[in-house]
């Protein structure tokens, strides 16, 4: 072997890698650049998943709530019939009256008193559970006598509405959930 042809096939670059491989080793920045970018736009896209899926479980949360809320009134009707003959549920409205403490009390709760007492405690827990969280029932059918119902018939019947704020992208909505039963 000459010399010339020993110093070709072990001649190195400067890296201390063969010449032909010195180029193709390892990634270059600009690579490594746009997979970083690749991977932070996955993340944020993750990351306004999660926020969506907490504002869209916070509002089902809400529409849970009140609808517990309407039937906690409807079962809190039907164990006062005898206010409910009265007329002592017809058109309860948004504001939340004085607790008559009636339940301490020696007496005990006149039917009248228990309609407020489920008035005021039932706008009280609105209040507490739901944001601007209020209750309002109304008397669409009953017979004549006690009066107060939207049409006279033979049987009661009472639309339970619960409404409160909830915050969406165009502000504050005020959503309502009603629903209607016959004690």
């Amino acid at each position: 072997m000459s010399m010339i042809q020993m110093t070709d096939t072990r001649r190195q670059d400067i890296e201390g890698m063969p010449a032909g491989l010195a180029h193709q080793a390892g990634f270059t920045l600009l690579e490594i650049l746009v997979a970083i970018v690749v991977i932070s736009l996955g993340l944020l896209g993750l990351a306004g998943l999660q926020a969506a899926s907490l504002i869209n479980n916070q509002t089902a949360q809400h529409r849970s709530i009140a609808t517990q809320q309407a039937y906690d009134m409807a079962d809190r009707i039907r164990a006062n019939l005898a206010g409910v003959r009265a007329g002592n549920y017809n058109n309860l409205a948004a504001n939340t009256p004085v607790d008559p403490a009636c339940f301490t009390a020696v007496a005990g709760c006149s039917v009248a008193n228990m309609a407020v007492t489920d008035h005021s405690q039932w706008n009280a827990n609105n209040g507490r559970l739901l944001p601007a969280g209020v209750g309002t029932v109304r008397c669409l059918e009953g017979p004549n006598p006690p009066g107060g119902c939207v049409n006279v018939g033979p049987n009661w019947t009472f639309a339970i509405t619960v409404s409160w704020s909830e915050r969406t992208s165009a502000g504050n909505v005020v959503q309502n959930f009603v629903t209607r039963f016959s004690p």
